[in-house]
C-alpha cells in the first residue's frame, strides 16, 4: 500500500472504519503530534497495534501542535508527520485533526480501544469521560517515557551552538 494512501480525510477514514467493523475487527485509535519521529513513537504505535486489528493514528494539525507544544513547534508539517506515521507497518490509517484532543475522533471513528503513551495513566488521560460515554476501553501502552522530541530539539540545538 502507498503510504500516502494510507491518510484520509476524517469521512473517509468513517465510512471505512465502519466497514471494518462490520467485519468483526476492533479498532484501536492513537494519536499524539509525532513531531520528529523517534523510537518512543515508534513503541507506542506498535503497542497500540497489539491491542486489535486495525490501528488508526490521529496527527494533531500544526495550529493544534502550537497550541499544546508552543512557539517554534511543529518542525515538521502535519502532513510530513502523516507520511511518517503513516510509513510505519503497525499504522493502517492516518487522520489529521484540529482539535486540542481526541473526543470529537472517538465520537466520529467510535474505535474499540483509544490507546495513550505512558506518560498517561488511566486517570489522566483527557479523553477518559468520553471515551467511557461512548463505551471506548482506554489502553496505556508502549514503553515507560524516557524520550521526547522536546529533549531531542534541545540537544540538537545545543550541538549545533557547541
Amino acid at each position: 500500500m502507498n503510504t500516502r494512501s494510507k491518510i484520509l480525510s476524517r469521512a473517509d477514514l468513517q465510512t471505512l472504519l465502519a466497514r471494518h467493523r462490520d467485519g468483526g475487527k476492533r479498532i484501536v485509535l492513537a494519536n499524539g503530534c509525532f513531531d520528529i519521529l523517534h523510537a518512543g513513537h515508534v513503541r507506542y504505535l506498535e503497542g497500540a497495534r497489539r491491542e486489535g486489528d486495525v490501528l488508526v493514528v490521529a496527527i494533531n494539525s500544526d495550529a493544534s501542535v502550537g497550541g499544546l507544544k508552543g512557539p517554534g513547534r511543529p518542525i515538521l508539517s502535519a502532513q510530513a508527520r502523516a507520511e511518517l506515521a503513516a510509513a510505519l507497518t503497525a499504522v493502517d490509517y492516518v487522520v489529521i485533526f484540529d482539535e486540542p484532543d481526541v473526543r470529537a475522533l472517538l465520537r466520529d471513528l467510535r474505535p474499540s480501544v483509544h490507546a495513550k503513551g505512558t506518560d498517561y495513566t488511566l486517570d489522566t488521560v483527557p479523553e477518559r469521560g468520553e471515551a467511557a460515554s461512548l463505551g471506548i476501553r482506554v489502553a496505556i501502552v508502549g514503553d515507560a517515557k524516557q524520550h521526547s522530541t522536546r529533549d531531542l530539539v534541545a540537544r540538537i540545538r545545543q550541538a549545533s551552538h557547541g
